[in-house]
């Protein structure tokens, strides 16, 4: 499934894992910011969540690292890459 879909379809929630003076600047609309070094603290919180998440970046780099740890704790996300990516779909 693409990204677009999954954003549109599947009411996935964004979650912007750059720093608070990163997501501060520019944003997608809707994200939420938690930054990669607080997801091992929120992983509860995530899972709470109940929608699959997109994760992004300013790259992809950051957002792949929180891919990696939050899938291998069974919480369904999708690496967006760059915010602006994920926001091109979601402005869409």
């Amino acid at each position: 499934m693409n990204l677009e879909k999954i954003i549109k379809e599947k009411n996935a929630k964004i979650i912007d894992v750059r720093t608070p003076g990163e997501f501060n600047g520019f944003n997608a609309p809707g994200s939420i910011n938690i930054p990669l070094n607080e997801i091992a603290d929120r992983v509860a919180e995530l899972k709470q969540m109940n929608v699959p998440l997109v994760l992004c970046c300013a790259s992809g780099g950051r957002s792949g690292q929180a891919h990696h740890f939050l899938s291998q704790h069974g919480i369904e996300c999708y690496n967006g890459g760059s915010w602006m990516d994920v926001n091109y779909y979601v402005a869409g």
